[in-house]
């Protein structure tokens, strides 16, 4: 899943930009608002975490133009503004969770999980097409009586066919959830990745479309 990180300090920022790869996250961290938006506009992103108190065009202000373009990407503030006046402000123009600072690094990362199922039109902690079952708080995967902990690349993948059962995903876009910027793209990661996976889930855990990439069957 690919996270876009918006924060100026460099310290809460490089921190941050760590653990989020730390924990699978394909992350691209800018350090103020302008470069915020540029970014989004030719880049898609799963989420977005964004800080208030930024140089330049604030973080109100990028919420504000974000949503009026009619991104709906999941976006969480992370700020130390934690009034009441200034809760309401950002979640009536549009955030989906404001998380004041300082926090702890898992509970950040639990709000996520929690706005992206709340996005996907899900309640449930895991995502399941019937076959296959992915626990994005332990990264490990099941299907049947196999469990297996994933590595953070393996588990990346998985995410991102189950998050679209049914969809075809392409080689590129899947590169895009695995990788974050500066990040070397490896030759074949993508179909290492699988073979890896099918070794452990069988042949049929993930499909190939030949020439137009690979995905997960829908829920069954």
């Amino acid at each position: 899943m690919r996270v876009l990180l918006v924060e100026d300090d460099p310290m809460i920022g490089a921190a941050a930009h760590a653990a989020l790869k730390a924990a699978s996250y394909a992350a691209d961290w800018v350090r103020n608002g302008q470069s915020a938006l540029d970014t989004l506009a030719c880049q898609h992103y799963d989420l977005v975490l964004l800080d208030l108190g930024l140089p330049g065009k604030d973080g109100m202000a990028v919420l504000r133009a974000v949503r009026a373009s009619g991104n709906e990407v999941p976006l969480l503030i992370i700020t130390a503004r934690d009034g009441l006046d200034e809760r309401i402000e950002g979640l009536d123009n549009g955030a989906d969770d404001y998380v004041p600072k300082p926090f702890e690094m898992s509970e950040l990362l639990a709000r996520m999980r929690a706005v992206m199922r709340r996005k996907g039109g899900s309640a449930a902690p895991v995502l399941s097409n019937g076959v296959l079952t992915l626990d994005p708080a332990t990264r490990q995967a099941s299907s049947g009586e196999l469990t297996a902990q994933l590595s953070n690349r393996e588990f990346a993948l998985l995410q991102a066919l189950m998050r679209r059962p049914g969809a075809i995903l392409s080689r590129s876009e899947l590169e895009e959830r695995i990788y974050g910027w500066g990040e070397e793209v490896e030759s074949n990661a993508v179909e290492f990745l699988i073979h890896a996976l099918r070794k452990k889930f069988g042949a049929g855990a993930i499909k190939n479309v030949r020439g137009v990439g690979w995905m997960v069957d829908k829920s069954i």
